[in-house]
């Protein structure tokens, strides 16, 4: 009777055991997989997990006229300038940019731009943009070996790991600088927002240099403000969605590089009745708040980033694998 009671006893203990496991294993592993969203890459002997780009392709995103701009932009070098027309930004023509470089203010800029239009034929009213080239800034090949290190990160922290790719190939990419503003380390966080994200910012230290301290921050920033944001603005329109969406994707990079109030500001003023592409498209012509034009460029070049990483893999690599 005894070692009945004992066999029993061992036998709950074992179950009891198995349950704790499996807890534990749920707590300690992503909940989500993104493996439907990613690529196996053989390139230079080394094997990388990259996102892949296909639903930028299938919603043809890929052939607006902003997709040619800024990949042009990102890959030409500061020697020259890249005219374009309008909020599409049709390129014009492309000129040195040794004579552009000598506008120092706002009204010599403006005196050269009405200048060129009246060579170029362009009505008054239209908009006309100027930009350097910008490769010494985007540098796609001294960033690519960190995707699959932010990938990683980003999946540990259970966070969609295509805005580790997106952050990493347009904040500063394959370089550690301080912008103007004071966003600082491969992820470009803020003193504050680093702060509040668990990161150590001081005289002394900071941890906005150390890739994964910072990729642990934005990651968390991603999951507790900028997705939960994005649910209450589209929520507050009555827009569904699908969090693995592109179109919910770009807006959550919005509200990552503009702030939440700004993001806001600017569906109110659109009053969107869906979401989707065209409520991106909306927000790339309509300002509100300080959502302004940085505001506005910021998923286009976060696409055309992903564009010219696709044709770096296709172009360069050994083999790719999907992984399903």
């Amino acid at each position: 009777m005894q070692s009945g009671l004992i066999q029993i006893s061992m036998q709950h203990l074992q179950l009891l055991l198995i349950s704790f496991l499996i807890i534990q294993i749920g707590f300690t592993q992503p909940i989500n997989s993104w493996d439907d969203h990613k690529m196996i890459v053989e390139r230079e002997k080394q094997v990388s997990e990259i996102m892949h780009m296909d639903d930028i392709f299938n919603e043809r995103w890929d052939i607006l006229p902003q997709m040619h701009y800024w990949k042009i932009v990102m890959q030409m070098s500061p020697d020259s300038c890249i005219v374009s027309q309008g909020l599409d930004k049709k390129i014009i023509c492309i000129i040195p940019s040794n004579e552009w470089k000598t506008y120092t203010t706002d009204e010599q800029k403006d005196r050269a731009k009405e200048k060129l239009k009246a060579e170029l034929n362009i009505p008054k009213n239209e908009i006309l943009n100027v930009i350097i080239g910008k490769n010494n800034f985007y540098l796609f090949e001294a960033v690519y070996p960190s995707l699959n290190k932010g990938i990683k990160e980003f999946e540990k922290n259970n966070v969609d790991p295509w805005y580790a790719q997106a952050i990493l190939l347009i904040e500063s990419p394959g370089q550690i600088k301080k912008s103007s503003a004071g966003a600082y380390g491969p992820f470009q966080l803020m003193p504050d927002v680093a702060r509040a994200q668990g990161l150590i910012v001081t005289d002394w230290k900071d941890e906005r240099k150390d890739f994964e301290r910072s990729a642990y921050g934005a990651a968390k920033l991603i999951s507790k403000i900028c997705i939960p944001e994005a649910r209450k603005i589209l929520k507050s329109h009555g827009i569904s969605y699908t969090e693995t969406d592109l179109w919910f994707r770009l807006f959550v990079m919005h509200i990552y590089h503009a702030g939440a109030g700004n993001v806001r500001a600017v569906v109110e003023k659109i009053s969107p009745k869906k979401g989707g592409k065209d409520l991106i498209l909306s927000m790339w012509k309509t300002k509100a708040a300080s959502f302004g034009n940085s505001s506005q460029n910021y998923s286009q070049v976060a696409i055309a980033a992903q564009l010219i990483l696709n044709e770096i893999i296709y172009n360069r690599c050994e083999s790719i694998y999907y992984c399903k």
